[in-house]
């Protein structure tokens, strides 16, 4: 029984590490840290996203939106463990719940950072699906929307290279709740809200690949000073 119980627990590490090892893989392939950094903890896990979400999302304008919550430090951050899209649905389940919870005037929105599972875009965007469906499920469909965001993120119909494909690529996988209250909110106070996606789009095309890559290496810095 005894040496039962050691391997699996041996299998569960190795396949925990397994996952962890293919995750730094791909971020460093995304160009948001290098293969030879240490695993990352929480902690940087997050530095890292409030980088991006300070240098790109805040400092390009991708999000209009996304100033006034952050300076009210109205943004939940957590960072989920899990290493299965299985595990990955509980957490968002309880993100939901958490959310929901709480008074819109202490946290309105909140982000579930999954750096440990869905690294492959494809199995993320399919899981995206699931995430819908769990709405659904939960009656807060019209109640709360998940934007979605990942380091190898792509648009429908655009080439892998794309640089506007940045729009909606983060350091990590990542899952964006929010109450549509507060965006039909955000929306209604800005005239030109329909241009956003448009407006993103040109930034990026200005930006190009090098800005891009100089702007991750800024966002890098950052976080590693903090």
């Amino acid at each position: 029984m005894n040496g039962s119980k050691e391997s699996s627990k041996e299998g569960s590490k190795e396949r925990a590490e397994g996952a962890a090892g293919a995750a730094d893989a791909a971020l460093a392939q995304s160009g948001w840290h290098g293969s030879e950094d240490a695993m990352l903890d929480d902690e940087a896990i997050i530095a890292l996203s409030k980088g991006w979400l300070e240098e790109a999302v805040i400092g390009l304008n991708l999000c209009p939106f996304a100033n006034a919550v952050h300076k009210r430090g109205q943004i939940a951050w957590k960072v989920s463990p899990a290493r299965t899209p299985e595990a990955l649905l509980e957490d968002l389940g309880q993100a939901l719940q958490s959310l929901l919870d709480t008074p819109a005037t202490s946290t309105d929105t909140s982000l579930l950072i999954h750096p440990w599972v869905l690294q492959d875009f494809l199995d993320f965007n399919d899981f995206l699906s699931v995430a819908d469906d769990l709405l659904e499920d939960s009656g807060l469909a019209g109640v709360i929307q998940i934007a979605s965001f990942h380091p190898n993120y792509r648009f429908g119909g655009v080439d892998a290279d794309d640089i506007t494909n940045h729009t909606n690529r983060s350091p990590f996988p990542m899952l964006h709740l929010l109450r549509e209250d507060s965006l039909d909110k955000a929306i209604a106070a800005m005239p030109d809200s329909e241009e956003i996606v448009e407006r993103n789009l040109e930034t990026l095309r200005q930006l190009g690949e090098p800005g891009w890559q100089a702007l991750q290496q800024r966002i890098r810095s950052k976080a590693t000073r903090g």
